[in-house]
């Protein structure tokens, strides 16, 4: 098929003369040489087997062929432009202020944010300082990531979703897992020979885990206590003792081995963190599209973790 239209070049020299009266500044204007443009025009003319402008000694006129050729190609130039235009243009950025509770913050959250970036690129995070038992009445923060506590209802007009994070289970290092002897007749209740690490939030993770495993709890004695879950972890890597904590946490040290799981049973604390936001903020396209990319981020987590576990 062979195109009647004629090339750009041709068509924005054309109509540059028009609007300027003049091949040396419709040059100017291009960035080109006249002698270029005076090419453009004359090429355009003997496709177009018509004269397109009076030429003299005081400059150029366009004749009438000219005009009515300039109105029918100028309206679809100045679309091309103004559509190539915003095509061009970045799209409006958008600002969330987030709250997220700090451990599951540097440790899942904040590695996955430059795979946000790239899939939302409008989209910028701004990390709020995280307030234990926050009211979500701050003025400061768009979306919460938050822990949800049993008994403690969402205040009205917040709308939670879960993420992930309800189970727990025990892990601790290599050289304190050779401490439990005799691996075959290992028993849940030989953790009891470990020191218990323990979140002081929530000391009562030990004696769930152990009353689902069949153990009794009631003279359980814990070890050394760390109000940050990062603090935890760090604690367990360095053989201090066994800690229940979830393994959305220490996906890395389990995939690489600093970390190992010594009883293969996870129990669910009923809480797990939620994604928190209001719907009447005047944020919402922001929180909605951030939201919906971190429940994928969980379920793939969750994928993951469920294929690591099933390898011990």
């Amino acid at each position: 098929m062979k195109f009647q239209s004629p090339s750009l070049v041709e068509l924005h020299a054309f109509l540059t003369v028009c609007e300027l009266g003049s091949f040396r500044r419709a040059a100017d204007k291009l960035c080109v040489t006249q002698a270029a443009v005076s090419r453009a025009v004359a090429r355009l003319e003997q496709q177009l087997d018509c004269r397109l402008f009076d030429r003299s000694a005081t400059g150029v006129t366009v004749t009438t062929r000219g005009q009515q050729f300039q109105n029918a190609m100028g309206v679809h130039v100045a679309g091309l432009e103004a559509g190539m235009s915003s095509w061009h243009r970045k799209p409006k950025s958008r600002t969330l202020r987030l709250s997220v509770v700090p451990t599951l913050g540097s440790r899942w959250l904040v590695p996955r944010l430059t795979a946000m970036q790239i899939a939302h690129p409008d989209l910028n995070i701004e990390l709020r300082q995280f307030h234990y038992d926050d009211d979500f009445t701050r003025d400061d923060v768009d979306i919460w990531i938050e822990v949800k506590r049993p008994g403690r209802p969402w205040p009205r007009g917040m709308r939670a979703q879960y993420l992930l994070g309800k189970e727990v289970l025990p892990v601790c290092s290599p050289k304190v897992f050779k401490q439990l002897g005799n691996y075959a007749q290992f028993d849940a209740k030989d953790l009891t020979q470990l020191p218990l690490l323990y979140h002081t939030n929530f000391p009562n993770n030990w004696s769930l885990w152990m009353q689902n495993m069949g153990v009794n709890p009631a003279n359980l004695e814990l070890g050394a206590g760390f109000d940050l879950g990062n603090n935890l972890i760090i604690a367990a890597c360095a053989d201090m003792g066994v800690a229940v904590i979830q393994p959305c946490l220490i996906e890395s040290e389990l995939a690489s081995g600093k970390l190992i799981i010594p009883y293969p049973k996870s129990v669910s604390t009923e809480r797990g963190y939620y994604v928190c936001y209001r719907p009447a903020s005047s944020n919402l396209d922001a929180i909605i599209a951030f939201s919906k990319w971190v429940q994928v981020q969980a379920v793939e987590t969750e994928s993951r973790l469920t294929f690591i576990l099933g390898k011990r």
